[in-house]
């Protein structure tokens, strides 16, 4: 494996394994403060970043490389507001979606066409996730400060973990 890619491949495990922490932490945040949909839309989430770093793991092995396991910094433990978490979440996919398309540069530039038509699930992946939080961030941005309206938002957000999960489930079949 070239070792420029191999370099890019394992900063973006990283990212992938910090993701995880960080939705993480979201997710026990959301639970200790009564918005349990949320904390299992997060919980799911987190799973999904770590499978993302899983997947790389295994292509930089295949490939003749060496993953490396990162550590990771301690996430916050407190936020702000539940819509402060899902700016945070914007935040964070739009750093991914930075890092990915620099791991995809790097690749056309070594003229790896393997590893690049590997990126491209993780281009697809990015544009869903900067998508979802936009909308997320959107409907709790219509929904202000009326209780009501956030208990529906949080049981919405369950029925979108159930919904991941499942289809999560299937993919890893696949």
């Amino acid at each position: 494996m070239n070792k420029r890619i191999e370099v890019a491949l394992n900063d973006q495990i990283q990212k992938e394994s910090s993701s995880s922490q960080y939705y993480l932490a979201m997710a026990s945040w959301a639970e200790n403060n009564g918005l349990n949909g949320t904390a299992k839309f997060m919980y799911t989430h987190s799973d999904e970043e770590r499978f993302h770093m899983l997947k790389l793991i295994k292509f930089v092995n295949e490939r003749g490389g060496v993953a490396i396991v990162p550590s990771v910094p301690q996430p916050p433990v407190e936020f702000d507001s539940l819509e402060r978490v899902f700016e945070l979440l914007l935040e964070h996919e739009l750093m991914v979606t930075e890092s990915i398309n620099s791991v995809v540069d790097i690749c056309l530039q070594e003229k790896d066409y393997s590893t690049h038509n590997f990126m491209q699930w993780y281009v697809s992946e990015q544009l869903e996730e900067e998508a979802l939080a936009r909308g997320i961030l959107d409907k709790l941005r219509l929904i202000g400060g009326d209780k009501g309206g956030l208990y529906l938002f949080d049981r919405d957000m369950e029925a979108s973990a159930a919904a991941a999960n499942k289809a999560g489930t299937a993919d890893k079949k696949a």
